[in-house]
């Protein structure tokens, strides 16, 4: 079902519906079926389904949901890293150049240092911040593909994609843009000229915290037709009770989003008045670095803030004093979490550095339990914008 026009809500809800039949379910269940009956057809002929693998009516309602979303067609796939590999070596070969952002997802970097290097691609990083600068000058020439990050993660620094995507074109390159942090709500990077856009749905565009998933989305139908070749030869498709319960899920996006981001103006609010907390991002905050081309490029706000705590101790008495915010990783899922980045070992952050997951609880209990915590992990007591007073 194709809905232009209408607003987030709708799109989240009705993408990728069929048209009304009378007597069927009115969401789609899912199918588990591996092999499907040929009867008397040849494999893969008159649109029948024959394996899993290669052809799934489950995945093909995610994808159709999913591309509606994103403006382009859709294949998903097992994990979000399934979906950035595959983005990256369904169009590249031994020897091209692929420039990836040095300040991205950890796994990203690991993939390229010790896999893309590993299959003979020339491997090359640039931060977020610089690469519209890179694109400028033109040096991009003679690359094969740019893999961006915006919103970037841990840190969210956001990169100007309409002028990357200009350069990247230019010179011959593909653009991919991985929308994991805005979300195909907050951002339509095919819309701004990228070639790909790729999506880790394990986080907030399924935001449950309860699958992996991941996908790919393109207007290019050569691209497409490179993407589905590599996941029909590797193998890297989700399960179908995993693509539907994406789909199911995704059907709350707006309003989780439109929660989320509520209770992430709070927070940075919060940490920005509370001494001891530095370096607090957030690309609507006022004064965020980014803040001018997040408002000009980006749909809507998400929940992730960032901020800088003095150092490991604190983030410990951080947590003890807090009973709504739990330490976990990832992002993007109904309850709010902070990740101490530095424990990883893959980003080059401070001990204290923290990446904050605005769930979907009561604005006031999430930022009001956020104050205690602050004030046990810093000796004071924390400024609650919202309250015109301490906590």
């Amino acid at each position: 079902m194709s809905l232009p026009g209408w607003g987030d809500g709708t799109r989240s809800v009705r993408a990728g519906e069929d048209a009304p039949v009378a007597g069927a379910p009115l969401r789609p269940s899912p199918v588990f079926a591996a092999p499907f009956h040929l009867a008397d057809q040849p494999p893969r002929t008159g649109g029948a389904d024959a394996y899993a693998r290669t052809e799934h009516p489950t995945l093909r309602a995610l994808e159709g949901a999913l591309g509606e979303l994103d403006g382009g067609r859709c294949l998903s796939f097992a994990t979000g890293m399934a979906a950035i590999s595959a983005a990256v070596l369904a169009v590249t070969a031994a020897g091209d150049r692929v420039v990836l952002p040095s300040d991205g997802y950890y796994a990203t970097r690991l993939l390229g240092a010790e896999e893309l290097t590993r299959f003979g691609l020339r491997v090359e990083y640039v931060p977020t911040l610089e690469i519209g600068a890179v694109a400028a000058r033109g040096d991009l020439d003679g690359a094969r593909l740019v893999l961006l990050e915006t919103p970037s993660n841990p840190e969210l620094d956001v990169c100007d994609i309409a002028a990357v995507a200009r350069a990247t074109r230019a010179a011959g390159a593909l653009l991919a843009v991985d929308n994991t942090t805005a979300t195909p709500l907050g951002q339509r990077p095919l819309a701004l000229g990228a070639d790909m856009t790729v999506g880790s749905d394990t986080k907030a565009l399924t935001g449950h915290s309860d699958l992996l998933l991941g996908h790919v989305s393109t207007t290019d139908d050569d691209v497409h037709g490179r993407l589905k070749g590599w996941r029909d030869r590797t193998g890297g498709n989700p399960g179908p009770f995993e693509a539907w319960l994406g789909h199911r899920s995704m059907g709350t996006l707006d309003l989780r989003l439109a929660r989320q981001a509520e209770n992430a103006r709070a927070v940075a609010e919060l940490l920005a008045g509370t001494p001891g907390v530095t370096g607090v991002r957030w690309p609507w905050l006022a004064g965020d670095p980014s803040a001018e081309l997040a408002a000009r490029q980006m749909l809507r706000p998400n929940g992730v803030v960032s901020a800088e705590l003095p150092d490991e101790a604190a983030v410990g008495r951080l947590l003890a004093g807090c009973r709504l915010w739990a330490a976990a990783t990832s992002f993007g899922g109904l309850h709010s979490t902070l990740d101490r980045r530095a424990q990883w070992g893959g980003d080059a952050v401070a001990p204290g550095f923290v990446r904050f997951s605005c769930g979907i609880e009561d604005t006031t209990d999430v930022v009001a339990d956020l104050a205690a915590g602050l004030a046990s992990a810093l000796g004071g007591r924390a400024q609650d914008p919202a309250q015109g007073g301490v906590r």
